[in-house]
């Protein structure tokens, strides 16, 4: 288990004054996730705002190598760092024990980076990959991706007269990722600092690739408030809006199921996103997306015989 004061020892891996917006959960999962291994690590990051704004030339807010990888193109590039390792293993050329992860936002995950990431799981390569799960490729102006959640307004999907914001269920990104038979398939949220360590513990160490989906609010794209973003976390694990599970060699576990699951309005209330929803003629959207919630989560439930 997770033990809060060996990891305050640890050095830190990415340091303070990196830019990231006030609020930002993606630094607070990068925290958690690099504190899980006492090896030496080598980070890939695909394009986003984690890169952009902990690489402001000609500074670096990074203490590990680092690559900075195309939006399309961070699992590739593990692989491939990862599997010249192995090489220089074999030669006697390397002794030392390496851990590899790429972190990717859900724009460089869910939908550009799928195929590399489909492909450098399907080979097996050992190797972390993180999604910083924040719902929408805000670095680049708060546009809809495929983990934005139904009815959300974004730059791309606005809510207006004609359309209530995002049209579409998001992606279950997890599952398919736990599709391809791999080890080790987590997802967790950044309120809970000893899940995501104890998650990312298995998946540094497991014999194969892993996958880590953490939940990152982004103040700035959900129009929330800055200093609620570990609340805004532990709301969408109450309300089961965001499970939380592993799939551990293939066996599914619920990591947390409240006794009494909150009403998703206490999560959309809290965001500028969803405030369109509240409006008297919008009460069926409401109403639609709690139904989502309540079907997903005893689905999730029944997957990981939790029912």
């Amino acid at each position: 288990m997770a033990n809060l004061k060996e990891i305050a020892k640890m050095p830190e891996r990415i340091s303070g004054g990196h830019r990231m917006c006030a609020g930002c959960g993606a630094p607070i999962a990068v925290r958690q996730i690099l504190s899980a291994t006492k090896h030496d690590v080598i980070v890939a990051n695909a394009t986003g705002c984690l890169e952009v704004a902990t690489t402001i030339y000609p500074y670096s807010a990074w203490k590990v190598p680092w690559m900075h990888s195309a939006f399309e193109n961070a699992a590739s590039t593990i692989s491939g760092i990862e599997a010249a390792y192995r090489s220089l293993k074999r030669k006697g050329k390397v002794k030392k024990e390496i851990r590899f992860v790429a972190f990717g936002g859900d724009g460089g995950t869910y939908d550009i980076g799928l195929q590399a990431l489909s492909g450098a799981l399907e080979r097996g390569h050992r190797f972390v990959y993180v999604c910083y799960d924040n719902e929408g490729y805000m670095n680049t102006g708060i546009q809809r991706s495929s983990a934005t959640p139904l009815y959300a307004s974004t730059t791309t999907d606005p809510a207006g007269k004609i359309r209530q914001g995002k049209q579409e269920r998001r992606k279950m990104l997890a599952e398919i990722a736990a599709a391809h038979r791999i080890p080790y398939v987590a997802q967790t949220a950044i309120h809970n600092w000893s899940d995501v360590v104890n998650k990312a513990t298995k998946a540094f160490e497991a014999d194969g690739p892993a996958f880590i989906n953490i939940f990152a609010p982004c103040p700035r794209g959900w129009r929330a408030d800055e200093s609620k973003t570990v609340m805004l976390s532990r709301l969408a694990a109450e309300t089961g809006f965001w499970p939380m599970f592993e799939v551990e060699n293939g066996e599914w576990k619920l990591n947390y199921n409240p006794a009494s699951r909150k009403p998703i309005t206490e999560f959309l209330k809290t965001q500028g996103r969803f405030k369109h929803l509240f409006r008297p003629e919008n009460a069926p959207l409401l109403e639609k997306i709690q139904s989502n919630i309540d079907a997903e989560w005893e689905r999730i439930k029944k997957i990981c015989g939790a029912e």
